[in-house]
C-alpha cells in the first residue's frame, strides 16, 4: 500500500467535524491479525495538544484526511493596518 502522508503533514479524522487538527510524527510498525504480519506502510503516528497537554495515538492512514490550513503552537495573526496621516 502506497504511504499517504509525510511527517509534518497536517491532518483531521476522517468524517468527524469536531476532530483536533494533528501532526503526522512518523509511520509505525503494527502487528496485523491471526497471521502477525507485521505492517508498517499503513499506520500513521499523530499528535496534538489539548490545554498545554501533548496527546498522541496510532491511526490507519485511510481514516485520515490531509487539512489545507496548517497549524502549531505559534499562530500569527493578519491585520489590515491602514496608515492614516491625518
Amino acid at each position: 500500500m502506497l504511504r499517504k502522508f509525510k511527517p509534518g503533514d497536517w491532518v483531521k479524522i476522517r468524517g468527524k467535524l469536531n476532530s483536533p487538527k494533528m501532526q503526522v510524527i512518523k509511520y509505525v510498525n503494527k502487528k496485523e491479525g491471526v497471521l502477525g504480519l507485521i505492517d508498517s506502510e499503513t499506520y500513521v503516528e499523530c499528535v496534538w495538544y489539548k490545554g498545554g497537554e501533548r496527546k498522541a495515538v496510532v491511526f490507519h492512514q485511510n481514516k485520515l484526511i490531509k487539512t489545507i490550513d496548517t497549524g502549531g503552537l505559534f499562530k500569527t495573526f493578519k491585520t489590515n493596518s491602514k496608515l492614516s496621516l491625518t
